[in-house]
């Protein structure tokens, strides 16, 4: 169906509107909940099968020896990481002491690389503990480290439900895993 005298932008299936869209397909996935685990089991668990591969195509950006650091495949922001137990567990109380160093340990120097290589203003720091409060994947679990700059939400979440990020992942995984700053925790 063509609509004569209507720019491409002002129509929705044939249907002349005042509405710009910006589709952003690839959240269809999350909403879905391909990526979620169904029996909370670790072989089903995509936190537990990151690692087995090359850091590229698992989009790792760093390896500690109990923990790792990896890319937030919907992410909320450029370069929004997520700090995973190769161990799996579901809550923060489970994990061992010298675990809990290395997790602690990681998220410094998560925090060091992006103000090294991103500038953000702030950061959000977060671990949702069980499906009730928010947690994506409950089963293994994770901590998000969002950058955040002044201004860097605008209607677009709030209106629309959809954020448009500046910056493909893997470009974002291979800067912050090549600029990586390492903490001395001892």
């Amino acid at each position: 169906m063509v609509v004569e005298n209507v720019e491409p932008a002002q129509h929705f299936a044939g249907v002349p509107d005042a509405f710009q869209r910006l589709w952003t397909p690839y959240r269809m996935a999350y909403i879905q909940g391909a990526a979620r685990p169904t029996t909370g089991e670790a072989g089903e668990c995509p936190f537990c099968r990151a690692p087995s591969g090359d850091d590229a195509s698992g989009l790792i950006v760093h390896r500690g020896r109990l923990a790792y650091v990896v890319m937030n495949l919907f992410p909320y922001a450029p370069g929004h990481l997520l700090v995973c137990p190769y161990r799996h567990v579901a809550q923060y109380v489970e994990l061992s002491a010298a675990e809990t160093v290395e997790f602690a340990a990681l998220t410094q120097a998560a925090l060091r690389t992006l103000s090294a290589v991103s500038h953000p203003d702030g950061f959000n720091l977060g671990m949702n503990q069980g499906a009730v409060a928010g947690a994506g994947i409950a089963a293994h679990l994770h901590q998000h480290i969002v950058p955040r700059w002044a201004g860097d939400t605008n209607f677009l979440p709030i209106i629309a439900e959809t954020k448009a990020l500046p910056q493909l992942l893997e470009d974002g995984r291979r800067m912050l895993a090549e600029n990586w700053v390492e903490v001395n925790h001892d």
